[in-house]
């Protein structure tokens, strides 16, 4: 404060870094990454987290390079998945005509058998 008027001089304050203004632009400064913990068990990230700018910038590097890796995989279960499915719903519709192929031949044997024991 100034003395006698009354007005607060300006102080620094110290501020956390948002998104907008980071603390720092430089990577060796900033937090590690963490690796997500949904990841399968034997992945190419292991859930470690590393301490050390520089190795935190080669980790961050390692996990941009993977994303389009786990994508890929992501949409290939999907695939699967989908392809799947339909074979199910092919062996369906199979089953569903071969039972009623069955059922027109038993018919036809049971409408034999009537006129044979008829005659």
């Amino acid at each position: 404060m100034t003395p006698g008027l009354g007005v607060m001089s300006p102080t620094r304050t110290k501020r956390i870094g948002t998104i907008d203004r980071p603390q720092t632009h430089d990577p060796r400064n900033q937090a590690p990454m963490t690796t997500t913990t949904r990841e399968p068990v034997g992945s190419a990230t292991p859930d470690v987290t590393i301490i050390g700018a520089n190795d935190s910038r080669q980790n961050r590097t390692r996990e941009m390079q993977l994303i389009p890796e786990a994508l890929a995989r992501a949409h290939m279960h999907d695939r699967l998945r989908e392809a799947e499915e339909g074979r199910q719903a092919l062996r369906l519709v199979a089953a569903r005509r071969m039972q009623r192929r069955a059922e027109r031949a038993s018919m036809r044997a049971r409408r034999a058998l009537a006129m044979a024991v008829m005659h």
